[in-house]
């Protein structure tokens, strides 16, 4: 394993932090480019909503199940392979989506789930190890910013070139971001980027690993992890339906709730300041207080959503971005921050998979947005009291 890079000004940290910028891009666009074009993709393959749901909910499924996979390849092959695995992965799975029938499609769809996984645990573990402590959390605020910024490029580009070409070329495109990732960290590293550079598994390293896996404080995370991927997938799912349900047009329903996305950005990138001035013991009780502006805003005074849309916007982005800088902060080597990593994803992936599921059917069966926002809430304590408990060890301990 190569030691951490010193100067942030050479060729190699202006090619690594570019390739991290370009991955965080295509770590969610190929999943969200299918909603803009649900209807032409559904008449063109012949099938229902409901399959045509599963181009998106299969890869954020992936996620959960795919995260421990992701780990053993880490370890075994180091960071570097990884990280080109991940990308040249997701390039050949978007290919095989886009140009073929419905197996093609589901196949090509699984293949971006589970290539997109490594990239979710890898892409951590490359941050603390090329920047100097002091930049991690910031680093880490821009990579979440990126995801946020590239999934809003895609939301709003699709449709419109779908009408120029097709369906298959509209979400096939997004996989040029992986592209050129792939050929930016290849150039970067060169012939390290193609070959396992895992480090020996020596005995204290495989407790060290052993324990940041099953350490409390992992757990903890990985129940504050859940309770922000339910909150965020449910109300990015529902929203819209809410907004329309208190009297407001479907155009402006859409253009608000995209509202709450843009305010993610300026989260991501203000809680590592925020948390460098206090800690992420704060900066979790902050973001979990700044969420409840979701379920309670909506229940009490539904009026003034602008109000919720950023101020829950602002801790979407800073609670996914508080999730990454943690996974460091507990501290370890690869090995440790991989296992880690792996851990608190399956948990949280597989609970925030859930969120539009069981919001969807509390207000179908209750016919109200009283119980689906009950729920949120607890989504959202959740979140606040796990985070805090995570970060207890560190509340003394600036974020690195």
């Amino acid at each position: 394993m190569r030691p951490p890079s010193r100067a942030p000004r050479s060729w190699h940290a202006v090619g690594v932090t570019l390739t991290i910028l370009l991955t965080a891009a295509v770590l969610r666009s190929p999943i969200v480019a299918v909603a803009p074009v649900a209807r032409e993709v559904g008449a063109d393959l012949g099938v229902s909503a409901g399959v045509v749901g599963l181009l998106t909910s299969i890869p954020v499924l992936a996620f959960a199940v795919c995260a421990p996979l992701a780990v053993v390849l880490i370890r075994r092959c180091g960071a570097d392979l990884a990280l080109t695995i991940t990308l040249a992965g997701s390039v050949a799975g978007c290919l095989v989506r886009s140009f073929g029938g419905l197996a093609a499609v589901m196949v090509g769809t699984a293949m971006i789930g589970l290539f997109l996984t490594i990239g979710n645990v890898v892409v951590p573990i490359i941050i603390k190890r090329e920047y100097p402590p002091a930049r991690v959390a910031f680093m880490t605020g821009v990579y979440t910013s990126a995801i946020n910024v590239g999934t809003m490029l895609v939301t709003l580009t699709t449709a419109p070139l779908a009408a120029a070409t097709d369906w298959r070329v509209a979400i096939a495109v997004w996989g040029g971001f992986g592209l050129a990732a792939l050929a930016t960290w290849i150039g970067t590293l060169g012939v390290r980027a193609l070959v396992p550079t895992a480090a020996p598994r020596a005995a204290d390293s495989a407790d060290g690993t052993r324990s940041a896996a099953w350490a409390p404080s992992t757990w903890f995370l990985a129940v504050a992890f859940a309770g922000q991927g339910f909150a965020f997938y449910a109300t990015t799912a529902w929203l819209p339906s809410l907004l329309m349900d208190e009297g407001m047009p479907a155009a402006q329903a859409g253009a608000v709730a995209s509202v709450f996305q843009l305010a993610g950005i300026a989260g991501a990138l203000g809680i590592p300041l925020f948390a460098h001035r206090t800690s992420l013991a704060t900066g979790a009780v902050v973001i979990g207080v700044a969420w409840l502006a979701i379920p309670l805003g909506f229940l009490f005074a539904p009026g003034a959503w602008v109000v919720w849309c950023i101020v829950g916007g602002l801790a979407q982005g800073a609670g996914i971005t508080w999730v990454f800088i943690m996974l460091n902060a507990l501290g370890g080597d690869e090995r440790a921050v991989a296992g880690r990593s792996g851990t608190v994803q399956a948990v949280g992936y597989a609970v925030g998979a859930s969120g539009p599921i069981v919001l969807g059917a509390l207000h179908e069966a209750s016919g109200s947005w009283t119980a689906p926002l009950l729920v949120l809430l607890v989504a959202v304590l959740t979140l606040l009291v796990a985070g805090r408990a995570a970060a207890r060890p560190l509340s003394r301990v600036a974020p690195r």
